[in-house]
C-alpha cells in the first residue's frame, strides 16, 4: 500500500458538532428505534463512546490527539451517514484498542504495528488516525496459520473467529473495510487485494480444518468484486475486468498489479477449493484482463507497481511471488514467463549507456546516459589520470543526466556505474569530447 494522506486530527476535547449535524449517540438513537441494534447494543456503544471523550481529557497531548483521531473517525462518519449498525462492531473495537493502546503505550511510527494480548488481530499506526485494523496483515496472518499444520489449527481458527464478526454489508454481500483517510481516499473504502486475501484464507481454513461454513462466508463476500467503485472494486473492461486496489481509486493509468494479481489468486483458491460458479466466472474476467496487462508492468529490465513507476525491491519480491503463485495454479504461460523475467532481474546488472559524448568548451552543461533499471548511479570525469569530477544519485529506468561543471577544450574519460536494488552493479566507459 500507498504512503497516506495527511488528515489532519481533531482533538476531541476541543471537537464538537455543529448545530443540526447528527452526532454519534444521534446516530445510534436513531439505529436503536428503527430496530437495527438492540437497547443493549446502543447503551453498550454510547458508554464506549462517551468513555473515549472522558478518556482523551485525561490523557497528554500527544496520547490524547492519537486517541482523539479515532474519535474524530466515527464522528465524521455519524455526520456524513456512513456509520451504519453493521460497522459499529468494528469502529467501536478500533475505539477500545486506541483507549487500550495509548493510556500507556508506546509513541508509534507510521507502519507501526502492534498485537493485543488474547487476540491474533492486527493493527497498525497511521499518523493522525492512531491504530486501524489492519485487515490485509490480519488476513494474510489467518492465511499463514491456516496452512502452518495441524500446530496451528486453533490459532487459524481463533482469528478467523475474530476477523468474521467484522465484515460490514457493502455492495450487496460481506465486505472487510477500512477506516481511515488514505491516499485522498476518505473511509469507509475497501480493497481488492485485502478481499481476495480474506476468500484465499477461508478457503484454505476450509480445507485444514475441514469446516465447509468457512466457505458460505466466502461466498457471501464475492459480491464487492461484482460491483463498481466506490462501493465495488470491478472495473469492466472489454476483455473482462480489473479489481483495483482501492474502491475510491479506479482512474486510468493508476492500477496497481501486485493487488490485482492477489486477488485473483484468493478467487482462484476459493473457487478451486468450492467449485463455486460465480468465483469462477470472476476469476476468468480477472485473469483475462491481467494477461494482457501483464506486459505494461515488465520494463524488461524490472517490474513496475503502477504504469511509469518501478518497484522497490520488496514489491518487485512481492510481485514474483505473486506471479509464480499464478503460474503454478493455473499453468498460463503469460505469468509463469512473466515470473521467470522478473526473477532474472533479481541477479542482472543494469545497463548503462552514455548518451552524450560531445559537449562545448567552458560551459557548463549536462551528460545524458540511459539507464535500464532502478539504480543508483555515479559518473566520474576524468582527464588523464586526474578526476576532474565527480558525484552520484538515484534514477529510475529511463534517460537522465547529470549536470557538470564547465570543462577546458580536450578529451575526457567519462565513467558511470551503477547499482541496482538488488545489489547488482554494473559499469561503462566512453569518451566526452570537448571543444568549441
Amino acid at each position: 500500500m500507498r504512503a497516506p494522506s495527511t488528515l489532519r486530527a481533531q482533538n476531541a476535547r476541543a471537537t464538537g458538532p455543529r448545530a443540526g449535524q447528527p452526532t454519534v449517540r444521534s446516530v445510534l438513537a436513531r439505529l436503536e428505534r428503527a430496530h437495527k441494534i438492540t437497547k443493549a447494543a446502543y447503551l453498550s456503544y454510547s458508554r464506549a463512546f462517551s468513555s473515549a471523550l472522558t478518556e482523551v481529557r485525561g490523557l497528554s497531548s500527544a496520547r490524547a490527539d492519537r486517541l482523539g483521531a479515532e474519535v474524530e473517525i466515527i464522528h465524521q462518519m455519524a455526520v456524513n451517514g456512513t456509520l451504519t449498525a453493521s460497522r459499529l462492531p468494528v469502529l467501536f473495537l478500533t475505539l477500545a484498542r486506541n483507549a487500550q493502546y495509548w493510556r500507556t503505550g508506546a509513541l508509534l511510527s507510521f507502519g507501526d504495528r502492534v498485537e493485543f494480548a488474547g487476540s491474533e488481530l492486527v493493527w497498525e499506526y497511521y499518523p493522525g488516525q492512531g491504530l486501524q485494523l489492519q485487515q490485509l496483515g490480519s488476513f494474510g496472518k489467518a492465511d499463514w496459520l491456516c496452512t502452518a499444520g495441524a500446530g496451528y489449527a486453533a490459532r487459524c481458527r481463533a482469528i478467523l473467529a475474530e476477523l468474521i464478526p467484522l465484515a460490514v454489508q457493502r455492495a450487496g454481500g460481506l465486505t472487510w473495510e477500512y477506516y481511515f483517510n488514505f491516499d485522498g481516499g476518505a473511509p469507509p473504502w475497501t480493497s481488492a487485494m485485502s478481499q481476495g486475501t480474506a476468500l484465499q484464507a477461508l478457503a484454505d481454513a476450509s480445507k485444514e480444518l475441514g469446516d465447509q461454513s468457512y466457505l458460505a462466508i466466502a461466498h457471501q463476500a464475492l459480491p464487492v468484486f461484482m460491483a463498481r467503485p466506490p462501493s465495488g472494486v470491478a472495473v469492466k473492461t472489454s476483455r473482462g475486468a480489473r479489481f483495483v486496489e482501492y474502491s475510491f481509486d479506479s482512474r486510468a493509468g493508476d492500477e496497481v498489479i501486485n493487488a490485482f494479481l492477489q486477488s485473483l489468486i484468493g478467487l482462484d483458491d476459493y473457487a478451486q477449493t468450492s467449485g463455486d460458479s460465480m468465483a469462477r466466472r470472476l476469476f476468468a474476467a480477472g485473469d483475462a484482463e491481467a494477461r494482457a496487462e501483464l506486459p505494461r508492468f515488465n520494463t524488461g529490465a524490472w517490474s513496475l507497481y503502477q504504469p511509469g513507476h518501478e518497484d522497490d525491491l520488496s514489491y518487485h519480491q512481492l510481485v514474483t511471488g505473486f506471479l509464480q503463485q499464478l503460474c503454478s495454479m493455473t499453468k498460463t504461460p503469460a505469468y509463469c514467463s512473466t515470473a521467470a523475467a522478473f526473477q532474472a532481474d533479481l541477479k542482472t546488472p543494469p545497463a548503462l549507456k552514455l548518451i552524450t559524448t560531445r559537449v562545448k568548451t567552458n560551459q557548463a552543461t549536462r551528460v545524458y546516459f540511459a539507464l535500464s533499471k532502478v539504480s543508483r548511479v555515479g559518473i566520474t570525469i576524468m582527464r588523464g589520470r586526474k578526476t576532474m569530477f565527480l558525484t552520484s544519485a538515484s534514477f529510475p529506468y529511463g534517460q537522465h543526466s547529470f549536470a557538470i561543471p564547465a570543462l577546458r577544450q580536450g578529451t575526457y574519460t567519462v565513467q558511470l556505474d551503477a547499482t541496482d536494488l538488488a545489489g547488482n552493479y554494473n559499469q561503462a566507459s566512453a569518451t566526452l569530447k570537448v571543444s568549441h
